[in-house]
């Protein structure tokens, strides 16, 4: 997954962090489809995810009432629900509005 584009700034960051159980039936799956849901949702601007011993993932949007809106399908709600059933260990959920970016591309 590369780098999201992301307008100027200000826009806001949620940032999902995350210990995984041993399980892992249907996550796959699953966290491809929230992505997919994610992507189609209006205010959506991108995500970034890394996974080792730690899960993060980044998504980024035009405004809090983007990330309330995306909270309200039934699919993220069973997608919660699973998460904490049978997924994940633990996890922690940041959303912060980002005042200032700015990119390097090696050449």
């Amino acid at each position: 997954m590369p780098i999201a584009a992301t307008p100027a700034a200000p826009y806001y960051a949620v940032i999902f962090t995350s210990i995984r159980t041993a399980r892992d039936d249907g996550y796959s799956a699953m966290s491809e489809a929230m992505a997919a849901s994610a992507a189609r949702q209006p205010g959506f601007l991108g995500m970034e995810t890394a996974r080792e011993e730690v899960g993060i993932t980044v998504s980024y949007w035009a405004s809090l009432a983007a990330i309330a809106a995306w909270k309200v399908p039934a699919s993220h709600l069973i997608a919660q629900q699973l998460g904490l059933k049978a997924w994940y260990a633990a996890y922690t959920t940041r959303i912060c509005r980002v005042e200032r970016d700015y990119d390097v591309t090696a050449i």
